[in-house]
């Protein structure tokens, strides 16, 4: 399996960057050289926790009119945005509900995304195909960070995750990514561990180290179930765009059995693709 070296042409646009896996995804991009482009509502917040070496471009995937800029000469696109799977102060009320409201919001999807700006259909469903749709023609890859269980959604935990429509939501995005002939990779992690991190402060980033002591383990057609450190994730999400043999790929990933001195990418990845 041959990889692949960032370049000075290699402009990577992440969405989502200010949140837990996005953070650490600038962070091991910056690492590896490569010329990062970050997605934000709040530019100022972003300048800071990557220290100003990260292009700034203002933007929001749920309004498909301001992604134009942030694309442009893209060359890779790693989308980590997401909301609670759950209605909470995430789901950005406006104004704060109350508690009729709240029974509403728990039980009209119709009412629930008309009330809210930023629910999982807004931003892992519309806002996922605005920046499908925004991509240039040319992109080499675009990388999703969807969800274990987008197959299983009739199953425990599953169906109680999906509560509220998270993975159908998730699930339109991948269609959207894969029905658009672009060159992608799906990475479906299990429950999110490690983090966020809260400090902003891109050394701290760069030193990140998984809480546990587990290993990596990959898996295809939705069959496995676990927890996922957000660090393996967003290492995940960079060294896929390093193997074009990746190219094409949906993987779940969570973290199992004992883990190495170091995570063989090269190795994990051969052992999925087919």
């Amino acid at each position: 399996m041959t990889s692949v070296k960032a370049s000075e042409e290699n402009l990577v646009l992440v969405a989502g960057a200010t949140g837990g896996v996005g953070q650490i995804v600038v962070a091991k991009l910056l690492e590896k050289e490569f010329k990062v482009r970050v997605l934000t509502r709040n530019p100022t917040k972003a300048a800071n926790m990557f220290n100003n070496k990260v292009e700034v471009v203002v933007g929001d995937i749920r309004e498909l009119s301001t992604l134009s800029s942030a694309t442009q000469d893209v060359t890779h696109i790693i989308c980590c945005t997401g909301t609670t799977a759950f209605p909470s102060a995430r789901w950005e009320f406006d104004p704060q509900p109350n508690l009729i409201e709240w029974g509403m919001i728990f039980s009209d999807s119709a009412y629930r995304d008309k009330k809210a700006k930023n629910t999982p259909t807004k931003v892992d469903a519309q806002g996922v195909s605005n920046l499908v749709a925004a991509a240039p023609h040319n992109l080499q890859r675009f990388v999703f960070v969807s969800s274990c269980g987008i197959l299983r959604k009739n199953q425990l935990p599953f169906n109680i995750l999906n509560a509220f429509g998270v993975l159908d939501a998730k699930q339109k995005g991948e269609e959207a990514i894969i029905n658009s002939g672009l060159p992608y990779t799906i990475i479906r992690p299990g429950r999110l561990i490690d983090g966020p991190y809260t400090s902003y402060d891109l050394n701290t980033l760069l030193r990140a180290k998984t809480g546990g002591k587990l290993g990596v383990v990959l898996g295809t057609g939705d069959t496995i179930a676990g927890d996922a450190s957000r660090i393996d994730v967003a290492a995940a999400c960079v060294e896929c765009i390093l193997y074009p043999s990746t190219e094409g790929q949906i993987f779940e990933l969570v973290n199992k059995g004992a883990r190495p001195p170091a995570i063989e990418w090269e190795k994990l990845f051969s052992q999925i693709v087919s």
